[in-house]
């Protein structure tokens, strides 16, 4: 049977319908067009026309790139549509290529592809053997790629003896029977590189670490009084807590280490953690950086943390700026969900953490500098990036029921996950067949410490202080969160807020008027450089002391409390729920996990995994009828991207 031939006006037409239907995003249908008007007067091949607008649609949803072997096997599942979907599409093009490779020669030959190793003018799309993608995401992998390769390859010479010397003083001794201090381990091998890993769960002791590392880095630098070290993270609250972590703990080796080192000093000198967007210099007219290969940064050594939130351009961004002679320290946990934006950079760098795959060279100068021996099932040779990976095994709030259930979901077990839950142990709770109502007398229960506080009001003479008093607000109002999976729906963020608001102001602790009320939590949208405030940062709005009827919107950085008038804020939105991905780089001492009545493509098993870890003390789960959970479980976040294969696995 003759295949029909290709239909561009019918083509065109049902791109605006799925555009319409909301299932095509009409920034992809406007770039497909975009890419289209670029062959000088000549019609778009069909198939450049599905390839573009397909591309576009999945860098919406995170990936990097496009496989063509994706293309030839019809892209539906991966875009979230039904079959039927994509095969109209595919009718009118008429006759598609089949194989990947047959997908490579017809874009291949098209005017605005450059086919690497082909002559290069500038086109926006390019394709890279099996892969397609949009030029600035092809050149961020590769500068990722190479600068990663070239840091993994490049060692320090370190004097193990003396660095053996110093981590028995800053670890304590474990039972041998518990196995390798994979903490310890993880300063011997940052040490002697310009680029370390450090990925664990919650609880494994990330900061905890890396509070040693800084001072080992302090006492075995040769110039340790001028060694400029910087903290960030990509945002400020993550920013905060990672200032707020590591200050505890070099306080507490401060004690311990006395005048032979000066971990005070390192303190106060390393000054506050910033967001990424602070260190580089973000302008907010332009995606562009002041600091870059041209004005790099000012530092010896950064550390990172929340690295699985730092997305493909970002780090590009970040690793463009950084000085060769500098030391770059990436923390995070590889489970977590990916980037908002494009790229899953710290999934791509550590996926095999787990394994180990560390060389004999590596075994040998790990148990010279720490007394730690590999065991032999993490030996092997797994590429020079491997050796400056290190994945935290052991950690302090795993062995309870949230971390039981965290694991569980992160293996896939889906029985075992609705088993735990069901047992109703301390810590975890799940409310099945939820109606709202249920899920806003959490809320009312939830947020009523800070509330109480809140409606006693501020005194003087007879509370502390005014700042104390809000300080005091702000860390009730921080111990409990409802988080959501989706945006929209009685069981999003949008529907959520609007009901908490409404169900508080019918018990009398809120007064909600207009934009802007005494209580409103708020979570800003956008950088604003201005005033100081960052995307993903929570206020609270309270009465102003100084101006009567006035309202500032207050921040809690670690212990710092800092304001903003609320008319100032423009990119705000209520906050008593949230989305799982705003709440990465946050802990909450009751955490509460609302789930649609139906399974779609975000929700996933690291989102419900990420939701579990934001617990420290309770975890409830609140899901409406149906299989949600288990679907979400057996569900895994997919990107596809060529950052793993562009990394070379040569070993040193």
């Amino acid at each position: 049977m003759a295949r029909a031939e290709a239909n561009p006006e019918a083509l065109w037409n049902e791109l605006a319908r799925l555009s319409e239907t909301g299932a095509l995003r009409r920034l992809s249908c406007a770039f497909a067009r975009f890419v289209a008007s670029l062959a000088n007067g000549m019609p778009a091949p069909p198939a450049l026309v599905l390839a573009s607008s397909v591309l576009s649609e999945l860098e919406g949803q995170g990936h990097s790139c496009l496989l063509l072997s994706d293309l030839a096997a019809g892209p539906a599942a991966l875009l979230g549509w039904e079959d039927e979907q994509w095969k109209e599409l595919a009718r009118c093009a008429g006759p598609l290529p089949r194989t990947a490779q047959g997908w490579a020669q017809q874009l291949g030959g098209c005017a605005q592809v450059w086919a690497v190793g082909a002559f290069d003018y500038d086109q926006p799309l390019v394709l890279d053997g099996d892969r397609l993608y949009l030029r600035r995401y092809w050149r961020d992998e590769m500068l990722v790629a190479q600068a990663v390769r070239e840091r993994a390859g490049r060692r320090i010479d370190v004097d193990a003896e003396a660095v053996r010397g110093w981590l028995d003083g800053l670890f304590a001794a474990r039972p041998e029977q518990e196995g390798p201090d994979w903490q310890k381990l993880a300063c011997a091998i940052a040490l002697r590189g310009s680029v370390a890993i450090i990925t664990g769960g919650p609880g494994t002791g990330k900061t905890y670490t890396v509070a040693r590392l800084l001072a080992l880095l302090f006492a075995t630098a040769p110039q340790a009084g001028s060694q400029r070290i910087a903290l960030a993270a990509p945002t400020g609250k993550a920013a905060a807590r990672l200032k707020q972590s590591i200050d505890k703990a070099l306080g507490e080796l401060a004690d311990r280490a006395g005048a032979a080192l000066p971990l005070r000093e390192l303190t106060q000198r390393m000054g506050a953690a910033r967001t990424l967007h602070s260190l580089l210099g973000a302008r907010p007219d332009t995606r562009a950086f002041a600091h870059h290969r041209g004005n790099p940064l000012d530092v010896d050594v950064l550390i990172v943390d929340e690295a699985s939130m730092v997305h493909l351009e970002m780090m590009a961004s970040l690793l463009d700026a950084l000085p060769a002679s500098a030391t770059l320290i990436l923390l995070g946990d590889k489970d977590q969900l990916a980037s908002v934006e494009a790229g899953a950079v710290l999934g791509d760098l550590c996926h095999n953490a787990g394994a180990g795959g560390y060389t004999a060279a590596t075994c040998d100068y790990v148990l010279a500098a720490s007394g730690e021996a590999v065991p032999e099932e993490f030996q092997g040779d797994a590429g020079a990036l491997a050796q400056q990976t290190v994945m935290l095994r052991h950690s302090r709030r795993f062995g309870g029921p949230i971390g039981q259930l965290a694991l569980a979901v992160n293996a896939g077990d889906a029985l075992r996950a609705e088993a735990l839950l069901r047992a109703g142990e301390q810590g975890v709770r799940w409310i099945e067949n939820a109606q709202q109502q249920q899920l806003l007398q959490l809320a009312q229960s939830g947020y009523g410490p800070y509330l109480d506080v809140l409606n006693t009001g501020y005194r003087p003479g007879l509370n502390t202080n005014h700042e104390e008093w809000v300080r005091q607000i702000l860390q009730r109002f921080e111990s409990f969160r409802i988080l959501c999976a989706v945006r929209d729906g009685e069981w999003g963020v949008a529907g959520l807020n609007e009901a908490v608001a409404a169900r508080l102001a019918a018990a009398g602790l809120l007064r909600p008027q207009g934009d802007w009320y005494v209580g409103r939590p708020v979570m800003v949208t956008r950088n604003d450089y201005g005033t100081g405030v960052y995307n993903g940062d929570i206020g609270l709005t309270l009465p102003d002391p100084s101006r009567p009827n006035a309202l500032r919107v207050y921040f809690l950085e670690g212990d710092t409390v800092r304001s903003v008038l609320a008319t100032r804020l423009r990119n705000v939105e209520t906050a008593f729920a949230m989305t799982v991905h705003k709440s990465q780089g946050s802990e909450f001492r009751h955490t509460v996990l609302a789930l649609p009545r139906e399974r779609g493509a975000v929700l996933t098993r690291e989102l419900v995994y990420t939701g579990i870890t934001r617990a420290s003390e309770l975890f409830t789960l609140v899901s409406p009828p149906g299989a949600v959970l288990a679907e979400a479980i057996a569900a895994r976040t997919h990107r596809t991207s060529g950052l793993r294969g562009m990394i070379a696995p040569t070993s040193r």
